[in-house]
């Protein structure tokens, strides 16, 4: 059926929304595809569900062709699950929790992890029920902090999530590379330019996790490539580690006087004055040379507060979400972390941290007390830091640096962390060139989750010689909803949206521009014959709409293809327009339909 602008329920905005940030949200609003029901969630209205249906449709062709099978869970979930995986509680703030008129506590599902692997182990018991792969395409729940940009970072999202299931590791392998593959068919379908980049597991876990970034400037996630194929998020980057250094006849460390040098550019300075550099050394010192010692607070899930210290070189600046990232290896605790700058009030209560002038020991008479003896705090450092490695670093009293303080000499560490921004021009860990940077939106995740879930709910299964195994396990999400908006993001320019033809609202605008009864008998006409061609037709016949309101919405909707019939009918012909290269022909009225259908179809 034709839809028509006369009865659709639509009201286009001329003027932006306050909030939006973004061009996909202030598009996606003035359009009138969406509306903000509150902070981060937002109602669908009938051009936007049209979109939104195309995106599920293209994902749920490619997931049933890989040979997965859709199933549907309640969004409205029980505690027990989660607790049996610990994520109850390792959740943290970013869980929707809530109680039934019974006091039984329920959340709204921000993954399914558990509810799989629960319907699973009910229903199946040996190996001749594996590989299995189910999915569903359901609403998810986070309470976002700050929620932003409209679809991208909301409370409430779409997401296509999937599991796979096999008895062995060679099957889990073989799983991930098919909704690897199939991903890959997905964001192609889409018209999305997608990155697949290494990435880290986190509270997830498993073996191994890859990300499909979009590549776009308002990206929230950083990611790196090289000319020779590397490609990571950069909180997967590793360093490339310095070999040991001979520290055998280094000099011992000593301890001068740095006044007012609570900064690396004060500390570099005041250095080049107080001492100098050897001569096989050469050249003044640099930032490089120094080390500094950042001290962080980890907020736990269970809100507790840990006091953590890295030692990372001068040069370098601390990467929050890389920390995040890594820190779990140290606070095997799992869930979500809040890392941030320790405050006033947290050094307060470690004394022996002297503000700009913190160092990894004391020397006194070049005996180094580490952080962890002097202060009950964990100390992790930069993989730069090796064992033969000399720095300038804080002497733990104020006005006062230590030259010469060897690692694994003179000071010891707890652990090493890949916590530091990775630069551009950074080498490639795997050798293939220099790293290039970008930022990019991510639509999609694999993880290789292993035994982690199926352990804990206990899903197991008899194999060939009737032993009962471990189920290993994926899983692999798609943002449908964020799909939407990165489409909207990367298709439009300054009069409106662009949508590529496969999910767009519809695949021809006729625009019914005049006054005439033969202007809107004509428009009337090819919407119905573009409608039998197998065309889906939006047809502006509102009756007392200026031509310059007609042509703006058009514009602004973003359908593909634009018929315009109108005054050129006294000439025989209608415009019609092509939306993405905005190359505008007069073709004959009765040659429009074919021109149209053979347009869109070869597309």
């Amino acid at each position: 059926m034709v839809t028509r602008m006369s009865k659709l329920f639509l009201r286009t905005l001329r003027e932006d929304p306050v909030d939006a940030e973004v061009a996909s949200h202030r598009l996606l609003v003035r359009a009138g595809y969406i509306r903000r029901a509150a902070p981060g969630i937002y109602t669908w209205l009938p051009l936007g569900l049209k979109v939104l249906r195309k995106v599920e449709g293209i994902i749920r062709e490619e997931m049933d062709a890989m040979g997965a099978q859709e199933v549907h869970f309640p969004a409205l979930l029980p505690r027990e699950p989660y607790e049996a995986t610990n994520r109850w509680t390792e959740y943290g703030e970013g869980l929707f929790r809530l109680q039934d008129r019974k006091g039984a506590d329920y959340l709204l599902a921000p993954t399914h992890e558990e509810m799989f692997t629960l319907l699973v182990k009910d229903l199946f018991s040996s190996y001749k029920d594996l590989p299995l792969s189910l999915y569903q395409i359901q609403n998810k729940y986070r309470d976002e902090a700050r929620p932003r940009a409209g679809l991208l970072r909301g409370r409430e999202f779409i997401m296509k999530d999937s599991y796979s299931f096999d008895v062995d590791d060679a099957g889990l392998e073989a799983s991930y590379a098919a909704h690897r593959a199939a991903y890959l068919k997905i964001f192609a379908r889409l018209g999305l330019e997608v990155v697949p980049v290494s990435a880290t597991a986190g509270a997830m876990g498993g073996s191994r996790s890859e990300e499909f970034l979009h590549p776009t400037d308002i990206g929230e996630d950083t990611f790196v490539r090289s000319a020779g194929g590397y490609a990571a998020n950069v909180e997967a980057v590793t360093t490339v580690v310095p070999a040991d250094i001979d520290f055998t006849d280094a000099p011992p460390a000593r301890v001068l006087d740095t006044p007012d040098t609570p900064t690396i550019d004060t500390l570099v300075a005041a250095a080049n004055a107080v001492a100098a550099r050897g001569e096989a050394d050469g050249g003044p010192w640099t930032a490089s040379d120094t080390l500094k010692n950042v001290v962080l607070v980890v907020t736990l899930p269970t809100l507790e507060r840990q006091v953590v210290v890295i030692g990372v070189p001068g040069d370098r600046a601390i990467d929050l979400k890389r920390v995040e990232a890594t820190i779990g290896e140290f606070l095997p605790i799992g869930g979500e972390l809040r890392i941030e700058a320790a405050g006033e009030s947290d050094l307060a209560k470690h004394p022996l941290l002297v503000k700009g002038y913190i160092g990894p020991g004391l020397t006194t008479e070049h005996a180094v007390l580490g952080l962890e003896g002097s202060t009950k705090l964990m100390y992790l450092v930069d993989p730069r830091v090796v064992a033969g490695s000399s720095w300038i670093t804080g002497a733990n009293t104020a006005g006062k640096h230590v030259f010469g303080l060897v690692a694994g000499r003179d000071f010891g560490w707890d652990g090493v962390i890949e916590s530091t921004e990775v630069r551009a021009g950074d080498p490639a860990p795997d050798g293939s060139g220099p790293l290039e940077t970008a930022r990019g939106i991510e639509m999609g995740h694999i993880f290789a989750l292993g035994r982690k879930y199926a352990a804990a709910l206990d899903l197991k299964v008899l194999d060939q010689n009737g032993k009962q195994v471990v189920v290993t396990m994926g899983s692999y999400g798609v943002g449908v909803t964020r799909a939407v908006a990165a489409l909207a993001e990367s298709n439009h320019d300054d009069k409106g949206l662009i949508w590529p033809r496969t999910v767009a609202p519809a695949d021809v605008h006729v625009v019914a521009v005049g006054r005439g009864e033969e202007i809107f008998e004509t428009a009337e006409r090819i919407a119905a014959e573009l409608e039998a061609a197998g065309l889906d037709v939006i047809l502006d016949d509102r009756p007392k709409v200026s031509p310059g309101v007609k042509f703006g919405d058009a514009e602004l909707l973003g359908v593909p293809t634009i018929v315009a019939v109108g005054r050129g009918l006294v000439d025989g012909v209608v415009e019609i327009k092509d939306r993405r290269s905005g190359v505008a022909e007069n073709v004959a009225v009765d040659a429009a339909v074919t021109y149209v259908v053979t347009a869109s179809r070869s597309q």
